[in-house]
């Protein structure tokens, strides 16, 4: 008798560890963090076809506790959710990854090939692909449609680093800040490519 009640505690003991971790894993991914790997040349050269990623979700889980809009830096790339893909040939929703170029109430203005953005800070004019740092690598052909383009105070324009095959908010349009899912933290395979961002 003791030794069967004691296989239950065992086992009982055994489950609620396996069920607390599988919670915790799931609380994990839900709210802190997420692997991630890249589909497509979009980001190029920056990411490369299946670079596996992290994603960083707390300042996103964290503006959704508090009721607050989580709004990313200019810069930064992010994984957000986007459901109107028709433009691009795509008929489901899909999790994409992009460069953040516009905030809320910015004016983004492509002409002849060149990004600007207008906006309190700078009302004469950043290009962020020429003035933030990063290396784009592939910029928009000259031979772009002119597109200007004013955001909204929920509203970010994106855009993939390789612009001349990226599905981006010059296709679907700017994005709400509500679609954001995470910012890119962390590249870790390939390792001899590991970066944090």
């Amino acid at each position: 008798m003791d030794k069967n009640n004691s296989g239950i505690r065992e086992f009982l003991s055994f489950a609620g560890v396996i069920l607390l971790a599988l919670f915790f894993a799931f609380l994990i991914i839900t709210f802190v963090f997420r692997s991630y790997a890249v589909d497509g040349p979009s980001m190029e050269p920056t990411l490369q076809n299946q670079d596996k990623l992290i994603i960083w979700k707390v300042p996103r889980t964290w503006a959704s506790i508090t009721g607050h809009q989580y709004v990313p830096k200019r810069g930064e790339i992010i994984v957000f959710e986007e459901s109107n893909l028709s433009s691009c040939g795509q008929a489901t929703p899909k999790q994409l990854i992009k460069r953040v170029i516009g905030l809320p109430g910015d004016k983004v203005v492509i002409k002849n090939g060149t990004v600007t953005i207008y906006d309190k800070k700078y009302p004469n004019g950043l290009q962020p692909d020429n003035q933030l740092g990063y290396n784009s690598g592939h910029f928009i052909q000259p031979s772009t449609p002119n597109e200007t383009v004013t955001l909204n105070n929920h509203q970010l324009f994106v855009m993939g680093d390789n612009r001349t095959v990226s599905c981006d908010s010059r296709m679907f349009g700017p994005i709400n800040t509500s679609q954001v899912i995470g910012q890119l933290v962390l590249r870790i395979l390939p390792l001899s490519q590991a970066k944090v961002f």
